[in-house]
């Protein structure tokens, strides 16, 4: 299975940024950098009073496979019972601080989220000998990492589901969440197959009962996308841009590839929202990108459709998927919902 090599040139190009006299940023400025990026976020998107979800840390350890797996929840404050739980797998390079924008908002209204951290392709890539990039960031775009990434997703849940937080989540409802390679990983959990010398090769959690798939790069290298993501059964929320393209020297992934991911993704319930310009990084907890005032624009509406998706498919309130359509339809170039 091959998992985004697009990060193979951009390796390359980072590696000589670097030589030509850049230097790799080490762990401190990299704190004061996500300190400043929640700041800034904070300041150009209203986020939900801190009192309305709390945050807890994992560091956890695989022992059959000797991997960490690090994590951070965003649980609602307020738990009447066991709530929904959205587990979140990052792009190549990030975090379990990404995508908080995601996590404060779904927890403050009822869902917790657990972000991921995935120590073969996590923002460790970024640290180190500068002449060693290359090499670093093939290894996060290996087929064994794409493996250890979707093993890590199910490992967590059973930590989550399986000890002393067990209570505090409904089993019933769990979604898969990513972005990128990320949105990979959740395919992968969501039923993705590929044939590896004539086997099915297969990572599809049961636990997993639906999945909001965030500017999924296709399967690069396979030729039969429909023979992959035709076995994803569950329901499925894509979401992408018009400009949500891939460009780095000697790669192009044009936006269509997103958009392709959803007509082969299998399962009669399925939604796709495609916003107008935008980028492939908006999605990200960065601003900027994509436009300076429409970025947390996007953002915004990005968070409320995932929640709409929820009420959707746990709640059986299908208007709310065109509840949101019809209140961002100025941002909206593409909606299709089979619900």
């Amino acid at each position: 299975m091959q998992i985004p090599p697009f990060f193979r040139p951009a390796a390359a190009a980072l590696a000589a940024a670097f030589v030509a006299g850049c230097s790799a940023p080490n762990a401190r400025d990299a704190l004061a950098t996500m300190g400043n990026r929640e700041a800034a976020l904070s300041a150009a998107l209203p986020m939900p009073e801190a009192a309305r979800y709390a945050t807890h840390y994992f560091a956890w350890e695989d022992a059959n496979r000797h991997r960490p797996v690090l994590a951070k929840l965003y649980l609602p404050a307020a738990q009447d019972g066991p709530v929904p739980l959205v587990v979140f797998s990052h792009g190549i390079g990030g975090s379990r601080e990404g995508y908080s924008y995601l996590g404060k908002h779904w927890a403050a209204n009822g869902y917790a989220s657990l972000h991921l951290q995935h120590a073969g392709s996590d923002r460790n890539v970024w640290f180190g000998n500068p002449l060693e990039m290359v090499s670093r960031l093939q290894n996060a775009a290996r087929e064994g990492e794409a493996m250890d990434r979707a093993r890590d997703l199910s490992f967590a849940l059973d930590q989550v589901l399986g000890g002393e937080w067990a209570p505090r989540f409904d089993a019933r409802r769990i979604v898969a969440a990513g972005h990128s390679y990320g949105a990979n990983t959740t395919l992968l959990v969501a039923g993705a197959q590929v044939q590896r010398e004539g086997r099915v090769v297969s990572f599809r959690d049961p636990r997993i009962q639906a999945a909001v798939i965030i500017s999924a790069p296709p399967f690069y290298g396979e030729t039969q996308l429909a023979g992959i993501l035709q076995p994803v059964r569950i329901p499925t929320l894509h979401i992408t841009a018009t400009a949500d393209e891939i460009r780095i020297p000697g790669y192009y992934s044009a936006a269509a590839d997103r958009t392709d991911v959803f007509a082969a993704t299998g399962g009669a319930a399925k939604a796709l929202a495609v916003f107008r310009e935008g980028s492939h990084s908006i999605f990200t907890d960065r601003l900027g990108t994509g436009g300076q005032e429409y970025n947390p624009r996007v953002k915004a509406a990005t968070r409320e459709l995932a929640m709409a998706f929820f009420h959707t498919v746990f709640d059986g309130q299908p208007a709310a998927l065109h509840q949101w359509s019809a209140q961002h339809q100025g941002m909206v170039q593409r909606f299709e919902s089979s619900f």
